[in-house]
C-alpha cells in the first residue's frame, strides 16, 4: 500500500478509536502493518515534580497483531518493570523524541540487564523504538514500537512515518482522557449531544454547525470566547480567530487534498475567565458519504470554570429535603444568587429566603457556606 494511503487510513482509525475503544485494536494493527512491526505498546504515567523514580503507571496496553497480550503485560510489570534500568531515562526524554530502545541502556546493561535480556526479549522489544509525550495534568504518554518483523534495521522512511504519527497518537489519548473526565466514553456522536459535562459541536463538511449540546450552546450564547456567526464556529478575539480557522480547515475533508487531521488549542475569553480548551477531530469517512451533509468534524469544548449541574433529586433524597428544597439548595451550590433562583424556578425572592431558612434548620447549617458545603459533599459521592 502507498505510504500516504496507509497514513490516511491510520489517521481515520485513530480518531475513531478516540471515540470508541473497540476500534483501538484495528488502529494498532494498521500501524503494525505500515511499519512492518511485531507489536506496539502504549501507556500513561504520572510523574510528580519530575520524580521519575516514583512515577505511577495509570494505564498500559501491549498489543501484538492488533490483539491485547495481557499475560505478557502482567509479567513485565510484576517482574521486570521494577528493575528496568531504562524506565527513568525514558521518562526524562524530551517531548516526542523517538529513540532506539538500546540507547536507553549502557553498554554494560545491554549485557547484564535482566529487564533487557529477558523481559524485552519475551516482548519482542529489544530492537524497538520508544518515545515519551507530554499529557495533561503532569502525565506522560509513552509509545513503543516493537522489533521490526523482517529486518533488524529501522529505515529512515519508517522513522519519518512514525514521527508523522506521534502528534495524532498523543491527541487520540488526550481526547479519550477528556471524554473520560466528562463521563462520555463510549457514548458516540449522538450520546455526546446529551452529555451535560462537556461541550460538543458537530460541523458538516463545509464547516457549518449541524448540532450542539447544551453546554456548547451556553458558551456560544454568551459569546465569551466562541461564537456562532452565520452558521460557522468562530473565536471572538482576533488573536485566536485565524488559528481556529486553520485548525478547523485541516479537519475538514478534501477529496483531493491531504487526509483531514485534528488538533487542540485554547481560546482566550473577554470576560477574563479561564481559557476554553478545544479539541477538534475529523469523524466519519470523507469519501463514502457521496457529498451528503453529515457530521464531518467534532469539536469538544472544555470549560475549566464550569461545574456540571448538581442532581437536585439526589441532594433532596440524601439530605432529607423536599423536592423544592433540593432544587433550591442545588442551585445555590451552583453559584446562583437568590434572585436568580427565584427567576429560574418562578418563585418570589421572599419564598426563596424563607425556604433557605427552613433548610438551614433541617440540616443544622450555620449559614449559606455550610449549606453549600453539605450539598457539594453529596454531589461528590460516587454515582452508581
Amino acid at each position: 500500500m502507498n505510504p500516504d494511503d496507509a497514513f490516511e487510513r491510520i489517521l481515520a482509525s485513530l480518531y475513531e478509536a478516540a471515540l470508541d475503544d473497540t476500534r483501538w485494536s484495528a488502529a494498532t494493527l494498521l500501524i503494525e502493518e505500515a511499519l512492518d512491526a511485531s507489536g506496539t505498546a502504549i501507556g500513561v504515567v504520572e510523574v510528580g515534580d519530575d520524580d521519575v523514580l516514583n512515577a505511577r503507571v495509570h494505564f498500559a496496553r501491549f498489543l501484538r497483531r492488533g490483539e491485547s497480550v495481557q499475560d505478557l503485560m502482567h509479567e513485565y510489570f510484576t517482574v521486570y518493570h521494577p528493575i528496568d534500568e531504562a524506565m527513568p531515562r525514558a521518562r526524562r526524554l524530551p517531548h516526542a523524541r523517538l529513540v532506539h530502545v538500546r540507547e536507553l541502556y549502557t553498554e554494560d546493561e545491554l549485557k547484564t540487564s535482566v529487564a533487557y535480556n529477558e523481559g524485552l526479549a519475551r516482548l519482542g522489544g529489544q530492537n524497538g523504538l520508544q518515545t515519551q509525550m507530554r499529557g495533561p495534568d503532569g502525565t506522560r504518554i509513552g509509545w513503543v514500537i516493537s522489533d521490526p518483523d523482517r529486518s533488524r534495521v529501522w529505515e529512515s522512511a519508517q522513522l519519518r512515518f512514525m514521527e508523522r504519527l506521534l502528534p495524532h497518537i498523543r491527541r487520540s489519548v488526550i481526547i479519550r482522557q477528556t471524554l473520560a473526565a466528562s463521563e462520555a466514553l463510549g457514548t458516540g456522536l449522538a450520546g455526546l449531544l446529551d452529555n451535560d459535562r462537556i461541550g460538543a459541536v458537530q460541523l458538516d463538511r463545509n464547516g457549518r454547525v449541524l448540532e450542539a449540546n447544551a453546554p456548547a450552546l451556553e458558551i456560544l450564547r454568551r459569546g465569551d470566547g466562541l461564537v456562532e456567526g452565520d452558521g460557522t464556529l468562530d473565536a471572538v478575539l482576533p488573536a485566536d480567530r485565524s488559528r481556529l480557522r486553520r485548525l478547523l480547515a485541516r479537519a475538514l475533508p478534501d477529496f483531493l487534498g491531504e487526509a483531514p487531521s485534528g488538533g487542540s488549542m485554547t481560546v482566550q475569553r473577554p470576560s477574563g475567565r479561564s481559557r476554553l480548551g478545544l479539541h477538534v477531530m475529523p469523524v466519519g469517512d470523507a469519501v463514502a458519504d457521496f457529498g451528503g451533509r453529515r457530521v464531518a468534524v467534532l469539536v469538544l469544548l472544555v470549560d475549566p470554570a464550569r461545574r456540571p449541574p448538581i442532581n437536585a433529586q439526589r441532594v433532596a433524597v440524601t439530605l432529607g429535603l423536599t423536592a423544592s428544597e433540593g432544587r433550591m439548595a442545588a442551585l445555590l451550590a451552583e453559584g446562583l444568587k437568590m434572585r436568580e433562583i427565584a427567576a429560574v424556578q418562578g418563585w418570589s425572592e421572599d419564598y426563596v429566603r424563607w425556604m433557605t431558612k427552613q433548610v438551614y434548620r433541617k440540616l443544622g447549617a450555620s449559614g449559606q457556606v455550610d449549606l453549600v458545603r453539605q450539598v457539594l459533599a453529596v454531589d461528590a459521592l460516587p454515582r452508581r
